[in-house]
């Protein structure tokens, strides 16, 4: 086969390639107006879709601030199902406090296939032009107006004054009733409550952590932070091995040789994963993940918790 063919077939082999990648998933974006002026704000509409049994699909890394624009308010991310076909949507409020045109970038969408080669998606940009306020000149000037004083009589804090008299009649009576009735107290031993079992605490943290809603109020980065804490804590604490200052690869080393928490490495290497991908701005995960990962944590900590064995001795 000569080179022209040759390049050919791979023009083929790639064209197809990126026709299946479209058909998994999608990604676009829209606006509802590209004029404002200064302190207005747009929408803008970002949705998604992919075939659930292909892929996974990766949420954008959204930044607060870009070219002199801001994000004011995420919406939650709202997600629909038809058939494998998995369908997101997002809205975003978005304003600007400077002139001039600005442009919303194009944001990546990481796909992820089951098999292949990761690949990336991005929405459209758009040019936003924010406008300053018009001012009509052919008016004469208005000043502003001084501060009017408007005098004040000891009459106009007559209430206070006899307030303050009373608090402080009450406040005297009290301290002579109790200084007159003081008893003098024995201090009582209290009993030390037995040490907290480690997979009763970290159960009981982790229900905290949902109770405290991070990832519904968009502090997705500060839910995973407490969460991987508290299952490096519950590891270190379990089975004496130090995982707090470990990094992933390297915790996911020692229990992969560990011979109790190598069973349970696939459920580790999905939170941890997961975990960093948000930690560290790398893609945003969906919803379903955000809960999956704390119902794999629950599960780990179930599955290895100390079995506590109770011994009797019979006298004769």
């Amino acid at each position: 086969m000569n080179t022209l063919g040759k390049l050919f077939l791979s023009f083929l082999f790639s064209f197809f390639s990126l026709s299946s990648f479209a058909q998994d998933a999608t990604v676009k974006a829209r606006v509802d107006a590209t004029q404002i002026t200064v302190g207005d704000q747009i929408k803008l509409h970002i949705e998604a879709a992919h075939n659930s049994k292909q892929s996974r699909l990766q949420w954008a890394a959204l930044p607060d601030t870009f070219n002199s624009l801001e994000i004011v308010e995420k919406g939650k991310i709202d997600t629909s199902k038809q058939g494998d076909i998995v369908s997101y949507k997002q809205q975003l409020l978005i304003t600007g406090f400077d002139s001039g045109s600005f442009k919303i970038p194009a944001f990546p969408f990481p796909v992820i296939p089951h098999s292949g080669t990761p690949y990336s998606l991005q929405t459209d940009s758009f040019q936003i032009l924010v406008q300053t306020i018009a001012v009509d000149t052919t008016k004469p000037f208005k000043g502003i107006k001084e501060i009017i004083a408007v005098k004040s009589t000891w009459q106009d804090y007559l209430w206070f004054i006899i307030g303050g008299i009373i608090l402080l009649v009450l406040a005297i009576v009290v301290f002579m009733y109790f200084r007159k009735n003081k008893k003098t107290e024995i201090p009582v031993a209290v009993p030390k409550a037995p040490p907290e079992p480690v997979d009763e605490k970290a159960l009981r943290l982790l229900g905290e952590l949902e109770r405290q809603q991070l990832w519904q109020k968009d502090k997705i980065k500060e839910y995973y932070v407490q969460l991987t804490d508290i299952l490096r804590m519950y590891i270190e604490e379990r089975f004496q091995t130090p995982a707090m200052e470990l990094t992933t690869d390297e915790l996911l080393q020692k229990v992969k040789m560990h011979p109790e928490m190598g069973l349970q490495y696939d459920r580790l290497s999905i939170i941890l994963r997961t975990a960093d991908l948000a930690k560290f701005a790398k893609a945003q995960p969906l919803p379903h993940e955000h809960t999956n990962v704390i119902d794999l944590t629950k599960q780990f900590v179930m599955q290895t918790k100390p079995v506590i064995t109770n011994t009797t001795q019979s006298q004769s």
